[in-house]
């Protein structure tokens, strides 16, 4: 018996152009400056020619994909990997609207330097904790040069061994820091909150789930938020609500996207599970629709390594998938989703999603795409324009120029 696939749907069900385009154009998202660097995993990474190695090559890498999409005007930055000290940040700033982006979150680095070997704002290390501070401070000062509005921190603090430390005694430590930080915020700046179960941590991590997050960041202040990474979950974990229990709770903040398979592997968003994604953005718009929230203050950034892809194809493919899944989720027919829960009919109810799911938004996205002046398809036009093989010469050159030295080991 030979089955043939059904075709897609093609029509949108209760959204006009008039009403999904307004919120397409609203939806902005951040792509990471080391998206677009050279990047691995513990055991080492594969170089790309066309790799940027300096900030300003990031932020060039960072503006032709808000070129070629429209939609990713803001470039997240970490600290210690983007900023020289003695480099004026405001100079940064400058560097980022010369390529037609500006700078987004701020992600202080606290995870790197050796006198993190026991945690940062949970160390027992006194002095850890101390640099900590200095440096987060310092981000927020960063933050104020370039525009940002948004502080973003996650902590890779933990233990490996049980009795390794007092738990609850790192609790009391990361709520002072975290109350300390936010009340050095200027009043127009978020700090939001990242959880994650493992890794590097391998017994316990202080901030290990959303729960944990959600108490730290109401401890903190008003201006504390939760940052969900779709990647920071265990198995199972229904992410999508979570983000709906956060969005009724209204501290949800922002999210860092990507798509796993088993942990957190950073692959592109879409990539595994898009159904999972589509679910989160229809409790997105559930929130705004059907239960008053405002979501317009929502960050929604792009947080992958792009080991084996060309990292601005990947990136163009992790923005219009990201589009396609958003586009989808505004045409769930949510009156005709609620009739059906109100019948209590299970079926019915989960075919307003599938129906908005399987819809082939392709062709709403191209018109969408011709209002801006943009092309129909992003990345056959950016293959088209020749950039990666041009700036391959380049950095390639410039590398070598300046002597660097690249290494793909990773001890």
């Amino acid at each position: 018996m030979i089955l043939t696939p059904l075709p897609p749907i093609d029509k949108p069900m209760a959204m006009n152009h008039d009403a999904l385009f307004p919120l397409l154009d609203d939806f902005r998202i951040e792509t990471p400056s080391w998206g677009y660097a050279d990047t691995g995993t513990r055991f080492g990474k594969f170089h790309q020619p066309a790799a940027a190695s300096t900030i300003e090559e990031k932020l060039e890498d960072a503006g032709i994909v808000h070129k070629f999409t429209g939609c990713c005007p803001m470039v997240a930055v970490h600290v210690l990997w983007d900023f020289s000290v003695g480099v004026d940040a405001g100079a940064t700033g400058e560097l980022a609207r010369k390529h037609g982006v500006s700078i987004g979150s701020v992600n202080p680095t606290l995870f790197q330097d050796q006198i993190y070997k026991y945690g940062s704002a949970a160390s027992p290390d006194e002095r850890a904790r101390e640099h900590a501070h200095r440096h987060v401070l310092d981000s927020i000062q960063i933050a104020k040069a370039v525009g940002s509005k948004t502080i973003s921190l996650w902590f890779a603090d933990g233990t490996n061994y049980p009795g390794q430390d007092d738990l609850v005694a790192r609790k009391h430590r990361m709520h002072a820091a975290l109350r300390g930080w936010h009340d050095a915020l200027p009043r127009d700046m978020a700090m939001l909150v990242e959880y994650k179960p493992f890794e590097p941590a391998c017994y316990h991590t202080d901030i290990a789930d959303w729960g944990m997050s959600y108490v730290y960041a109401r401890d903190a202040g008003p201006q504390a938020k939760v940052l969900v990474d779709t990647g920071h979950h265990l198995q199972g974990a229904n992410i999508e609500h979570i983000v709906a229990f956060l969005l009724d709770e209204e501290m949800l903040g922002g999210f860092h996207f990507n798509d796993r398979k088993y942990a957190d592997d950073d692959l592109t968003l879409g990539s595994i599970d898009p159904y999972q994604i589509f679910r989160i953005f229809h409790e997105v718009r559930n929130a705004a629709e059907l239960h008053d929230r405002d979501v317009s203050g929502i960050a929604y950034m792009i947080d992958q390594s792009h080991n084996l892809k060309p990292k601005v194809e990947a990136m163009i493919q992790t923005i219009t998938t990201a589009q396609e899944l958003y586009a989808k989720a505004c045409l769930v027919d949510r009156k005709k989703l609620q009739e059906a829960q109100a019948r209590m009919n299970v079926v019915d109810a989960e075919e307003c999603l599938k129906e908005a799911f399987f819809t082939d938004v392709k062709p709403l996205l191209a018109e969408w795409r011709k209002g801006h002046n943009l092309d129909s398809n992003p990345l056959a036009a950016y293959r088209a324009s020749g950039y990666e093989a041009r700036v391959a010469d380049e950095r390639e050159s410039a590398r070598a120029a300046r002597g660097a030295r690249r290494h793909g080991t990773y001890a």
